[in-house]
């Protein structure tokens, strides 16, 4: 099912929870879930604020845990704010703004990577656009410096040919969207639902790209003039700092930058249809969509919460009331999901169901429209509406250890004083979710709900010949030098210098990496289990990790460890899919099954004062499950249409197309990287053969636990014996895996996959290297970044920077325990796909000539990889991550304390040597998906031998006969 995460993302402080640690029941199955109360009335982020004259408000949260800061600031400017004809320029200014300032010439991801920022990123939406990035604290200067710099010294180094460029770069985003299954639904649900002229979120974010290409640079200046002032921002620091040493550092940085324009309020009336409306599209789909939506209150009004509520219960939750009855009972539905996208002057209702191949779409749409009707007028029950309370605030504890990023503390400050002018607004939101009601969540849908709806029904079929627009021409400058000041309105009012901004400001000692402690211990029956306390929340993650995955796969039955995970969600002997998914939400605990090509594991977050239960539920999905017939076809049509759904999504066919091409179709890599299998392979398997994998892999002997928690190591232990230390292995042990299957010779050649009508092609390319992945790779993984592993690589920076051909690029040493590949990915604009080949080839043959790794590139790698050690762990998640890598690939418990020499050792003909030896330019085998009518040309242009694959053309040597027969996508 389809998950929309819930409003605001709400992080708490550690010392915030003072939950009453209750007394565990010595009988673990009597343990009742912990009242949503004693959650939600413990949430707490204190904060400090003051604003400078300039009207720059600051609010500063301390936590002591890491020695890192978050720098989140947050402009009340988005699309909203857009006059017609003016359409996608706050997006735009996003970019511009990653692309230096005055003083700070030269891309913004180049110092903070030397400083080691982690969760990076800026984002644009309809209310606003905000920078985000966590550094360590030594190096806080820095990012002030960095980001008043781009506040109040922008002007002056915003040329045409990086404006040209920037608009060619979101082309392509806006191409790689599109390009996806239901791409162009937004656009189609954003001109439905606002059909009055002149509504602030009438249009998308992304903007039309005539009205950019017809931008003049004095437009985009005085775009900026007029929205960016501090007036306009708020700054959160959040993290090892407090206002005491916080104001001074911003009052340095931002205090001489001039207050801007105010910006206009906007009061939009909530728009409501004359009479519903409905709408069919075509589009290269599995299956058919179906979309119910309206427009509804703004994130403040009091019935928003309650709306929220009713959708989760709808079609937000694991036993939500669409998954009851059209998927569980009915059948007629593969995925259903209801949510609430919360923004200021209106919020967007979404409901949606996709059809289950064969079945008749008008029937489900009315049956459909039914279950909402029947919602609407009778409500949820109390006990959902506590489901929902109660898994909302288990997710919120979840985010209390990260300061910043999408999700962290500094993002419920800024958003609280933006949206609602109270940074404590959080603490409302959830005095409402707590004071929810049956008959507030009843009578908040049938005031909102029965208004006129918009229903869009997506069939497959062909999509309409896609619009191109000319992208950017210019070609990315970065080394420019600015003047040291701009001229605000005319020239008035010039910005005076109190600080010197000649260079960058000098960053102080970075401690290296506390990683915790790790312990071990051993289990009555032999499971090894590997321990570490975090005390930052009182939550515990547990992990059961298997030696199966993928890879276990038999080769006729490729997919069967996705098709048996799915069904250990579906019940045991004693639960059934709608027990299980309930109990979750009661406790506010999160159950998972999955793997990947390695390991299978069934994973647990918990809230500690609901950890026996929760355990208690994981052990008897982990020992007991069902796979009961009528849920397997159930599972087997999901699986078929999820199958389905890869075969129109470019990157899926291509990363489903490229390893049997490395590896050959006899090694256990050689499948596609989803694990789902193929139509054949799910099609025949059976009952048998899911409980003979369950019984066969996931057992004692093949076991390993992790875990990581605000909990005492023997507490923990005697939990996890009294679940799985007497747990024996039934039935026969599986064989092990076979890796000794020889591996194709490298050969140099192109596969087309043909896509009509894409508006972009997806380019893989991929090589085997002679490593497994137990091997030492740090060398290898620092040159790659150079080459193509980060936004700051060559070939990253080549095809989106300087060439705007692409949004962006990668390049990915797939590591397991095993061979590992070597993987290119580019998705590019249709007309330029074969000089992307050429480019992406051009930069590996020239990184491995004479054009090796660059002082300034090695001293940016190293400095990056060891500064950002601080804030890789603050998360408990990826501390499990970093120990259960660390056993896979044979590596100390510590290894995480020891890269950071060997990173500072490294020299650029380490780099060079490491790469040199690993890959070889003229080997790689190339997957491109995309219009072979369209790209056929550039590609001969190249040489290299090509096969096509779902394509025949009459002007063409290759016939049908001479294509695969076996494509990832059916004949066009």
């Amino acid at each position: 099912m389809s998950r929309f995460s819930r409003t605001v993302a709400i992080a708490l402080t550690s010392t915030a929870l003072s939950f009453a640690a209750p007394a565990y029941a010595e009988n673990h199955s009597s343990a009742a879930p912990a009242p949503v109360g004693q959650l939600v009335d413990a949430v707490n982020i204190p904060y400090e604020r003051f604003t400078l004259d300039n009207g720059l408000k600051v609010l500063v949260h301390t936590d002591r845990k890491a020695p890192i800061v978050a720098v989140s600031i947050w402009y009340g400017v988005g699309s909203a704010n857009e006059p017609k004809g003016k359409t996608g320029y706050a997006h735009l200014f996003e970019h511009i703004m990653f692309n230096g300032s005055e003083n700070a010439p030269g891309d913004y991801f180049e110092p903070l990577r030397q400083i080691g920022a982690t969760d990076l990123n800026g984002t644009t939406w309809l209310d606003r656009t905000n920078y985000f990035q966590t550094v360590p604290k030594s190096a806080l200067d820095v990012a002030l410096f960095l980001e008043s710099d781009r506040m109040g010294y922008l002007l002056g180094a915003v040329t045409q040919e990086k404006l040209d460029n920037q608009i060619g770069v979101v082309s392509n985003e806006k191409r790689q969207g599109d390009n996806q299954p239901y791409g162009l639904v937004s656009y189609r649900q954003t001109e439905l639902l606002f059909p009055e002229e002149g509504h602030p979120y009438g249009h998308s974010t992304i903007g039309s790209l005539e009205d950019l290409e017809a931008a003049s640079l004095d437009d985009m200046k005085q775009w900026f003039i007029d929205h960016y002032g501090p007036n306009n921002a708020i700054l959160v620091l959040a993290g090892d700092i407090d206002v005491a040493a916080a104001k001074p550092m911003v009052e340095k940085w931002f205090g001489a930058i001039p207050k801007g324009k105010p910006i206009p309020e906007l009061s939009p009336e909530l728009p409501t249809l004359d009479e519903p409306v409905f709408d069919v599209m075509k589009d290269k789909v599995a299956t058919t969509r179906i979309y119910r939506n309206w427009i509804v209150p703004g994130l403040n009004d009091p019935d928003y919460t309650p709306l929220d509520v009713g959708m989760t219960v709808l079609g937000g939750l694991a036993s939500s009331r669409l998954d009851n009855i059209m998927v569980r009972e009915e059948k007629n539905a593969v995925a259903v999901s209801a949510f609430v996208i919360p923004f200021v002057h209106g919020s967007l209702v979404n409901i949606q169901a996709d059809v289950k191949p064969g079945e008749d779409a008008d029937m489900v749409a009315k049956r459909l429209d039914e279950i909402i009707a029947d919602f609407i007028e009778n409500g949820p029950t109390a006990d959902e509406v506590q489901r929902v309370a109660t898994r909302d605030a288990a997710a919120r504890i979840a985010g209390l250890e990260q300061v910043g990023g999408f999700n962290g503390k500094a993002t419920a400050l800024a958003q609280g004083e933006l949206y609602s002018d109270d940074p404590e607004y959080y603490k409302k939101e959830l005095e409402r979710l707590a004071s929810a009601t049956p008959e507030s969540v009843t009578a908040a849908m049938k005031k909102w709900l029965t208004r006129p709806v918009v229903g869009i029904r997506v069939v497959p079929g062909e999509r309409e010949a896609y619009q191109e627009v000319e992208s950017g021409k210019g070609a990315r400058t970065g080394t420019l030098t600015a003047p040291a000041f701009y001229m605000q309105d005319g020239g008035e009012n010039a910005v005076r210098e109190p600080v010197d901004r000649s260079s960058l400001p000098p960053v102080g000692e970075i401690p290296n990496v506390d990683f915790p402690d790790v312990e071990t211990a051993t289990l009555s029956n032999g499971i090894k289990v590997y321990f570490a306390q975090r005390n930052a929340v009182p939550m515990t993650r547990v992990t059961l990790s298997f030696d199966a995955g993928a890879s276990a796969d038999p080769a006729d039955k490729i997919g069967l460890q996705n098709f048996t995970t799915a069904m250990m969600e579906e019940g045991t002997t004693s639960l059934t899919s709608v027990q299980i998914a309930e109990q979750q939400e009661r406790l506010g605990a999160n159950v998972s099954v999955g793997g990947g090509r390695d390991r299978t594991d069934v994973s647990l977050s918990a809230v500690n004062p609901n950890l026996d239960a929760s355990l208690d539920l994981m052990a008897d999905i982990v020992k007991n499950p069902a796979f009961k017939t009528d849920d397997i076809e159930r599972i087997r049509v999901q699986q078929l249409t999820a199958i389905d759904r890869e075969e129109s999504n470019p990157r899926s066919i291509a990363t489903n197309a490229l390893p049997p091409l490395l590896f050959g179709d006899t090694h256990p890599y050689g499948r596609g990287l989803s694990g789902n299998g193929t139509k054949q392979s799910v099609a025949a398997i059976s009952r048998d053969d899911l409980v003979n994998f369950h019984k066969g892999w996931m057992r004692p002997e093949n076991a390993t636990i992790f875990a990581v928690g605000q909990i005492d190591k023997q507490a923990l232990l005697d939990k996890l014996e009294m679940r799985f230390g007497q747990w024996k292995a039934e039935g026969q042990a599986a064989p092990a895996k076979n890796f000794d299957a020889a591996i194709p010779e490298a050969q140099g050649k192109i596969v087309v996959i043909h896509r009509a009508n894409s508006p972009q092609s997806m380019i893989l390319a991929g090589q085997v290297l002679p490593f497994k992945g137990t091997d030492d790779l740090l060398t290898l993984n620092a040159s790659n970044e150079v080459l193509g592993g980060n936004f700051l690589s060559r070939i990253n920076m080549d095809l989106r920077e300087t060439k705007g051909w692409s949004y962006g690029t990668r390049n990915t040493i797939l590591r397991g325990e095993h061979d590992v590949p070597y993987i290119m990915r580019a998705p590019v604009q249709t007309n330029q796909t074969g000089p992307a080949v050429a480019a992406i080839m051009g930069q590996v043959k020239s990184f491995l000539g004479d054009n090796g790794v660059t002082q300034a590139e090695l001293e940016r790698t190293v400095n990056g990889n060891v500064r950002q050690l601080p804030g890789q762990f603050e998360q408990s998640r990826r501390v499990l991550g970093q120990m259960q890598g660390d056993v896979m690939f044979k590596r100390p418990s510590n290894y995480a304390e020891t890269v950071a020499d060997r990173y500072r050792a490294l020299t650029a003909d380490d780099l060079n040597k490491a790469m040199a030896g690993a890959i070889d330019p003229d080997r790689f085998t190339w997957v491109i998906v995309g219009d072979a009518d369209k790209i056929k040309t550039q590609l001969e242009a190249l040489n290299m031998p090509i096969e096509y694959r779902g394509y025949e053309a009459g002007n063409t040597d290759v016939s049908k006969a001479g294509s695969s027969n076996d494509s990832a996508v059916g004949q066009d």
